[in-house]
């Protein structure tokens, strides 16, 4: 028999979204949550990430609206100083440890480790096997939609014979001697955390092969910073990049002459814009390697050669191949948040998910109606192509202006450190936020407008 769970959520995922939208609904409504997920703790995939990860992001832009991640200092030492910290994948996993405590000592959150939503508000624990329900005025609320698949749980996307020495990405940091030659599989955030860690460590930029099915665009990371003169001056040099652009490529050439986005070769056009942040010191150390292979996907590794979708390359027979190729974000389609079955979270304003899944808690916490809550909070689409990205800024630009208009929702975002955009009550100000500020009301509407002729929208 399935033992009743007396709540009124049942959150499925305890991941980045999941912890989010609890933490921000709890905050704001008398309610009672279940958290459910298949790992043994809250934090999802940091739980196997690789070890020497960072958040690509200023740690301020992470977590949940009631606890600031880190300090929100800036780095005063090492190739990032003056941006503000990254956490590191011990500070991440510890942090929602404590942000998991400080729900439980509500004593209106329940968590359901090592369990399994198994559908029909059933709950199925991995270990002992024991079921259990939810009534069914209970609402379901899937944190789960756009869970990210990490190499640590993604079996390599390609054939290996015998002989072959293949580690996933985390596998760099316990080897147990040196390999002649690094073969690197993946073109995103990281594969290029992997060559910047075995660069970082004295590997040889020869001593590397990386295999680069799509050439990224990165955002610079001095950009991308919790200082709203250096945010809105960013989002009002893209719209005044957009104003101007003749095309979608010469949008990007702006943006890159701007400082803005980056690219590892600028020979090579890239066709990926999911567009995580990169500093320029490892921008550097990326581009020393020149063994780049553009041949498009790995389809077997062999002792001395990779066979690939559009030829085959030699590589040493020791070679270590790293596996960096997991499919990372999930693209399904849009639907709206908030269904007849459940609520759905999904990015709601591009790049910050975490200030999306909480602004989904602070609105279903504040709000009766699911149309209402589904105007105020339409989902983005994560991006994907330089199209795409166009695309994604354009819908979360719309978004946000349609849940910034309700004063209630806009007082509660400008004390969240997860809102990018935010200017802080107390804030200073000074002559570097009043020309952001001024600037980026000057260009919006054109570049807007722009921005969506570019992208195909209405």
């Amino acid at each position: 028999m399935a033992r009743t769970v007396e709540v009124d959520y049942l959150v499925v995922g305890a991941g980045a979204a999941g912890m989010a939208f609890t933490d921000a609904l709890v905050d704001h409504a008398d309610v009672r949550v279940a958290l459910v997920d298949r790992r043994h703790s809250v934090g999802g995939h940091w739980l196997e990430a690789y070890p020497f990860v960072r958040l690509h992001q200023a740690s301020a832009f992470y977590g949940v609206a009631s606890t600031l991640l880190g300090g929100g200092r800036l780095q005063t030492s090492g190739p990032e100083t003056g941006l503000h910290e990254r956490a590191s994948l011990s500070e991440i996993c510890l942090y929602y440890e404590r942000v998991l405590a400080r729900l439980l000592e509500t004593g209106r959150v329940l968590l359901f480790a090592g369990c399994e939503y198994v559908g029909r508000r059933r709950i199925v624990s991995r270990v002992s096997g024991r079921e259990f329900e939810v009534p069914e005025t209970c609402r379901i609320v899937d944190a789960h939609y756009l869970a990210p698949e990490t190499p640590a749980g993604t079996p390599p996307p390609f054939e290996v014979g015998e002989g072959v020495d293949v580690v996933p990405v985390g596998g760099l940091a316990s080897l147990g001697w040196a390999h002649s030659q690094y073969v690197v599989v993946g073109s995103g955030k990281t594969g290029s955390d992997a060559c910047t860690w075995l660069l970082a460590r004295g590997v040889d930029p020869d001593a590397i092969c990386w295999v680069r099915p799509r050439d990224p665009w990165f955002f610079n990371r001095a950009v991308i910073q919790p200082d709203p003169a250096i945010f809105l001056g960013m989002v009002g040099e893209v719209m005044e990049a957009a104003t101007a652009a003749t095309s979608l490529e010469d949008l990007f050439l702006r943006l890159e002459d701007a400082g803005v986005v980056l690219r590892v070769d600028r020979g090579t056009w890239p066709t990926m814009a999911k567009t995580p942040t990169l500093a320029t010191w490892e921008l550097e150390l990326l581009r020393s390697i020149e063994n780049v292979v553009r041949q498009g996907h790995v389809r077997r590794v062999d002792p001395g050669r990779i066979t690939l979708e559009e030829g085959s390359v030699e590589v040493a027979r020791d070679a270590l191949v790293v596996h960096c190729a997991a499919r990372g974000l999930q693209y399904p389609p849009l639907v709206p948040l908030w269904g007849p079955d459940a609520i759905t979270l999904q990015p709601i304003r591009t790049g910050f998910p975490c200030f999306g899944a909480a602004l989904a808690g602070y609105v279903e916490a504040t709000r009766d109606d699911d149309a209402t809550k589904n105007r105020l909070c339409p989902p983005t689409p994560l991006p994907d192509t330089p199209a795409s990205w166009v695309a994604a800024t354009v819908l979360g630009a719309r978004a946000t202006m349609s849940f910034g208009a309700e004063p209630d929702i806009k007082a509660w975002a400008d004390t969240v450190a997860l809102n990018p955009s935010r200017i802080p009550a107390g804030h200073p100000g000074g002559p570097a936020l009043d020309a952001a500020v001024s600037r980026l009301g000057a260009s919006a509407p054109k570049g807007l407008a722009r921005l969506a002729e570019l992208a195909g929208l209405s």
